[in-house]
């Protein structure tokens, strides 16, 4: 957008959509911005489907940086302290709030319990404040009902970089697969959840050598895009839980 196009957007009844990643290692075949690759890809059809409903809406650019801690050890990791991903996620909404927008949809494509957290956290913190008009919401994928949507390999934990996100990055940014590195990956379980449950807190402790887990190779674009449906689904339910009166038909003017 230009400035006199976002002036026509913005507005009290937009929903102003924001991408939040991470900048991390993701095996040998995925780039190090895979988790904003996500996140975007779920932004713009959520904002799609949002306009098919009659909900104005629009994707802000990404945060591509967040909690990455579980990768130390790996080239290319770059982490924020907690207190800066809390201010920068608090301060997009608050800029966006003194223009006028009242609805922000954070989607989010790091699963880093921590990283969750904080998002979480900010949006507790903001609602808790009175006198904030702009309300913000997290289509939180990590939720179990949200999870059920996502196939085994995401409900197990052993994801990062696996079946799972290889499909997304294939649906949504095929040229950045590194097809004869992801081919030739065997498929690795670590029971990353129950490690994470007890103490474990890097994918090199976790027995993720190559900062994979999961099945790659079996990963298709084909499942991608239907993932990135399902994403979608879960930042639209995600509004229409949170904002109900959006999707309401507007009422005829007496």
């Amino acid at each position: 957008m230009t400035w006199p196009e976002a002036r026509a957007a913005f507005g009290p009844r937009t929903v102003a959509i924001l991408p939040v990643g991470s900048t991390e290692p993701h095996g040998p075949h995925l780039p190090l911005d895979t988790d904003v690759t996500i996140a975007v890809a779920m932004a713009r059809r959520a904002s799609e489907r949002l306009g098919e409903m009659g909900v104005t809406s629009f994707v802000l650019p990404a945060i591509p940086y967040g909690l990455t801690e579980y990768t130390r050890g790996f080239t290319g990791r770059v982490s924020l302290q907690p207190g800066t991903l809390w201010a920068l996620v608090e301060d997009v909404i608050v800029g966006l709030e003194l223009q006028g927008i009242e609805h922000v949809l954070l989607v989010n494509g790091h699963l880093e319990p921590a990283h969750v957290e904080v998002l979480r956290g900010v949006l507790l913190d903001h609602a808790a404040r009175g006198s904030r008009k702009a309300h913000a919401v997290l289509a939180d994928v990590t939720r179990r009902r949200h999870a059920e949507r996502l196939g085994d390999e995401f409900q197990s934990g052993d994801c990062h970089a696996g079946r799972y996100e290889t499909s997304l990055v294939l649906a949504a940014d095929p040229g950045a697969v590194r097809e004869t590195e992801r081919a030739s990956l065997p498929p690795l379980a670590i029971g990353l959840l129950a490690k994470m449950k007890a103490g474990v807190r890097t994918f090199q402790d976790a027995g993720a050598d190559d900062a994979y887990c999961g099945d790659p190779a079996a990963a298709t674009s084909a499942e991608g895009h239907d993932l990135v449906d399902r994403l979608a689904t879960v930042a639209v339910d995600s509004a229409r839980e949170a904002w109900p009166h959006l999707f309401a038909p507007a009422q005829p003017v007496s």
